[in-house]
């Protein structure tokens, strides 16, 4: 399989070591100074505030709504940045498109990181968000009856994860679980993890190192709340859409989930695109980051019949 021409960029780009979590950081907040402005649209009202979940914990949160007056469909946004990095700027342009494109508001959670805050601690502040949410949702302008979730990369590790956790703890129904190019089995013993794991950034060691800064240790999980691919009882969760690129490292465990998911009686839209890595969609200009922005709102748009 070749790399799409117009992805040429991951021909040459390469992550920092993540052995090294401050080289990591730093690596990010610098490549974060180098992007262009986001502009946000006079559509959208956006606005940073506080969930209060569990244990009266805080949870900053960022909230982009459209600027209507009627209640919209609520889309809770878990960002990427392997568990260990990241912020509410990390996908800022994604939540600007979903909820423009969609019609919807996006509510994106700052969940602590690993490895300071291993797991549970980043998906627990992420079901308590969606629970948080469900509970303001007349406040925040948001219909509690169409609610969703979505993450890409560690985020789309997450949304699957409190997708489980919400049919687990009988907690908000879901409409969708969108899950983009995610995180899914800390195995790592796909074909594509060991055959597409050594180019193109994201290589089988950054995943390792991920997995073992998120779960505190060998890298090895004991809860499908920390790897779904885990999960064996797939039944009666949220429709899902799940995309991944076919030179991702992380494209079997992606196939796979969605073809349990499927066997188990749930709705799911997969798409798998060609010539593309991991994070395929940081390169705005190509054609299949244009077509998998399209897809994703439309699956938004029907999950919520907006």
């Amino acid at each position: 399989m070749s790399l799409d021409p117009e992805l040429s960029l991951f021909d040459v780009f390469t992550l920092p070591d993540f052995s090294d979590i401050d080289g990591a950081r730093q690596w990010e907040r610098s490549l974060a100074r180098q992007a262009p402005p986001v502009t946000i649209p006079d559509s959208l009202e956006v606005s940073d505030m506080t969930a209060t979940v569990g244990d009266s914990r805080s949870v900053p949160v960022r909230l982009y709504r459209p600027a209507v007056d009627s209640p919209t469909p609520g889309l809770l946004y878990f960002h990427g940045g392997s568990f260990v990095m990241g912020g509410l700027d990390t996908d800022h342009r994604f939540c600007i498109d979903y909820a423009v494109n969609a019609g919807i508001t996006v509510i994106s959670v700052d969940y602590r990181l690993a490895p300071e805050n291993p797991f549970p601690a980043g998906v627990e502040d992420c079901y308590g968000a969606l629970c948080w949410v469900a509970e303001e949702a007349g406040r925040l302008g948001i219909d509690a009856r169409r609610l969703g979730v979505a993450g890409s990369s560690a985020g789309g590790t997450l949304a699957a994860a409190v997708a489980i956790m919400a049919r687990d703890r009988n907690g908000p129904d879901l409409a969708l679980q969108m899950l983009v190019y995610p995180a899914l089995d800390d195995r790592m013993d796909t074909v594509s993890i060991n055959d597409q794991g050594r180019d193109y950034g994201v290589t089988r060691d950054v995943v390792g190192h991920m997995w073992r800064h998120y779960l505190g240790g060998p890298g090895i999980a004991t809860s499908t709340y920390a790897a779904p691919a885990r999960l064996t009882d797939c039944s009666r969760l949220a429709p899902a859409y799940i995309d991944v690129g076919a030179l991702d490292p992380l494209r079997d465990e992606a196939m796979d989930y969605a073809s349990r998911l499927l066997r188990a009686g749930t709705d799911v839209d997969l798409h798998v695109f060609a010539g593309a890595p991991h994070a395929f969609d940081m390169v705005e200009g190509a054609a299949v980051t244009a077509r998998a922005s399209r897809l994703r709102a439309a699956a938004l748009r029907k999950a919520f019949s907006c």
